[in-house]
């Protein structure tokens, strides 16, 4: 028999319908033909906790845990010794996929198309030792005409096993930074009396981190009180309004070349004042602005936070509905914002397809022309993904949640405007002298909408103005001058979309010209599918707070990143990872290879964090009356989320008793 393996039971689903299932079973499908189709719940599988490596003699708490210890760490398995576990969970479905595996002569790996996908099917494969020949089914879609196109182009699995090989050294490395550094520092802070729990993580670190500099850019920003002039013109009785442009040499200028004498604003204008202007110089040029890329998951996670002050949780949760259950959109967890050519002649039946279903969108659909090629249609820009766009099924737009409405709306949006001629427009420039001073003014005048008439709502309102024509040395009457008083700004908070934007441009955030460079040249940090649950934790573990739309870093999170190295919270470690994992992709590196590095900076880092102790978080006192019943060590008082208060064992997390208050007393 034939045995299918999808990531998850929605993709199973999508795949027995087209197949035809003939009859349900507990946890698989049967289809025509004899095929069967079982699932995963995404990964059934997770790397060992690390008291599986340590020895049994180390003592346990109350819960059965091995007590954190300094002398064990740092933690590392050796290269052979690593250990995959079934989830709690995921038990009795990871049984039943077993005894299919048994039974099967063929078998396809129906994961995701990306590494996570590729590795959760391959570790399940090698947990029970398959020996069958293994194909690949490698989609971006699940709508039927895309799950046809992909079971009529099945690949052999071993061309897409380096992705996997890449996602399980990734998971590794992860593994080892998280599980090493969370307690070599954890026990740190105990060391200075503090009770807390300190996660460290190769992505999540630094992206605490570069909220911290956010808001300590914030805090001591002070304003900069700096001038400008502003001059209304008139030209045959049409006026405009032009902008003073300092000279090269202008003195009374800061470092950032603003002008902050007052002085010299207040001597050009009497000079000018009351004096006719000569245009020196006036162009008008036809210009074009080409149709924006469709959408990646972060690129629709920042236009969503922007315009409905949506999280990238809601986002990413919305985007994974219309995919599994609506199979409006296509594959969410994509970072890239262009699509494959192979696609461009699914256009006119896409667009049919949204006509009929979304009877909202008619006008704007029936003026679309699905021969204009627009440059998201490009093989150079997509690899293992492209764009999320509307898919070829036939679905019921009137299910949707208000959130999957709006999100669907900005990818229906984004797609249909590719067929939408360019948005054409004149550009206006005039150079005008005032006395030796010089002006400028531009305009323009849009001679085509082109595919800005999909997003009427979002159409520029700025630099619109008319400009008259003119002629090089016409004469100009300045009207009124206007001495403009302007104070620099704040960096703004970040929000959910702006963070995860950061993340996806993270080189931007990098001072060092080298890690600028290669940071650049990589993904970011995290990817499409974790740096919403990353931003989600950081809140959940209190290095992070909300506050409206922004997010805002707690004392807990500001301390713990002045504590840690450099090279713990730069994000150049996340494109060096990355590098390596290319290499495993191209197989120009080797997990064994990846793994040595990891070790050696393993090491170091848990050396530097053994020295000294570490004060974060709130130090509870230890009382000498009350008592642990489970290890005799003295109880603390601490506050609760909720503002009330709870007792807790002072050898946290060693030991993890815990006590209601009972009006400042434990509740025993």
């Amino acid at each position: 028999m034939r045995l299918f393996i999808a990531e998850k039971p929605s993709v199973a689903k999508a795949i027995g319908d087209v197949l035809g299932v003939v009859d349900k079973k507990n946890g698989y499908f049967v289809c025509q033909n004899g095929e069967y189709i079982t699932w995963c719940f995404g990964h059934m599988l997770e790397s060992a906790e690390p008291d599986f490596y340590l020895s049994d003699d180390i003592p346990k708490d109350n819960n059965g845990r091995k007590i954190w210890r300094e002398e064990d760490l740092p933690i590392i398995p050796a290269p052979e010794n690593w250990v995959k576990v079934p989830k709690a969970d995921s038990k009795e479905q990871l049984n039943r996929i077993g005894e299919l595996i048994k039974n099967a002569s063929q078998i396809v790996n129906a994961g995701d198309p990306d590494r996570e996908g590729q590795l959760l099917v391959d570790e399940v494969l090698e947990y029970f030792n398959n020996k069958a020949p293994v194909l690949r089914y490698w989609v971006n879609a699940i709508d039927t005409a895309t799950i046809k196109k992909g079971l009529d182009t099945l690949k052999d699995n071993t061309d897409f096993i380096r992705y996997g090989e890449a996602a399980a050294a990734r998971d590794k490395a992860d593994w080892l930074i998280g599980m090493n550094l969370s307690r070599a520092y954890t026990l740190k802070a105990q060391r200075g009396g503090s009770r807390v729990l300190l996660t460290v993580g190769r992505v999540q670190t630094p992206t605490l981190a570069i909220v911290v500099k956010r808001d300590r850019d914030i805090e001591s920003f002070k304003p900069k009180l700096h001038y400008s002039i502003g001059a209304t013109l008139k030209y045959n009785n049409q006026m405009f309004n032009a902008e003073w442009q300092m000279k090269d040499e202008q003195q009374g200028t800061d470092e950032e070349g603003r002008l902050i004498d007052e002085k010299i604003i207040t001597e050009v204008i009497n000079n000018i004042k009351n004096k006719n202007g000569i245009v020196e110089s006036f162009t008008r040029t036809p210009k074009k602005k080409y149709h924006p890329a469709c959408f990646s998951l972060s690129a629709l996670t920042l236009v969503a936070s922007n315009k409905y002050g949506y999280s990238g949780v809601d986002v990413l949760n919305a985007c994974q509905s219309l995919y599994e259950k609506h199979k409006l959109t296509s594959y969410p967890r994509t970072d890239c914002c262009y699509l494959p050519e192979s696609q461009f002649n699914d256009a006119a039946n896409i667009l049919s397809i949204l006509g009929k279903i979304n009877p909202d969108y008619k006008s704007i659909i029936e003026k679309a022309d699905p021969t204009i090629k627009s440059k998201t249609w490009d093989d150079s820009k997509t690899s293992a993904h492209h764009a999320i766009i509307p898919t070829l099924h036939n679905g019921d737009p009137t299910k949707l949640n208000q959130i999957e409405k709006n999100i669907y709306d900005l990818i229906i949006r984004s797609y249909i405007s590719q067929f939408y001629p360019i948005h054409e427009y004149m550009r206006t420039v005039i150079n005008i002298d005032i006395c030796g001073e010089l002006f400028i003014t531009s305009g323009n005048v849009v001679t085509n909408s082109g595919w800005k008439d999909v997003y009427q709502e979002d159409e520029e309102k700025s630099d619109q103005q008319s400009l008259p024509d003119m002629n090089k040395n016409d004469s100009v009457i300045c009207v009124e001058l206007i001495k403009k008083s302007l104070k620099t700004k704040a960096p703004p908070f970040f929000t959910d979309g702006t963070l995860i934007n950061a993340m996806s441009n993270i080189y931007r955030y990098v001072d060092n010209p080298e890690h600028k460079k290669i940071l650049k040249e990589e993904d970011g940090l995290g990817t499409e599918a974790t740096r919403a649950t990353i931003i989600s934790d950081l809140i959940k573990r209190g290095f992070l707070k909300e506050d409206g739309k922004k997010l805002i870093s707690t004392k807990l999170g500001r301390e713990l990143i002045d504590a840690l190295p450099d090279s713990v919270k730069n994000p150049i470690l996340t494109a060096i990872y990355e590098r390596m994992l290319k290499g495993i992709e191209n197989k120009t590196f080797t997990i064994e290879e990846f793994l040595i590095k990891q070790e050696s900076y393993i090491n170091e880092q848990v050396e530097k964090a053994k020295n000294g102790v570490l004060k974060v978080g709130h130090i509870p006192k230890v009382s000498n009356i009350h008592k642990c019943d489970d290890c005799g060590k003295g109880l603390c008082r601490l506050p609760s989320k909720s503002g009330s208060f709870y007792w807790r064992c002072s050898d946290y997390p060693a030991c993890t008793k815990t006590y209601f208050d009972n009006k400042g007393k434990p509740k025993k």
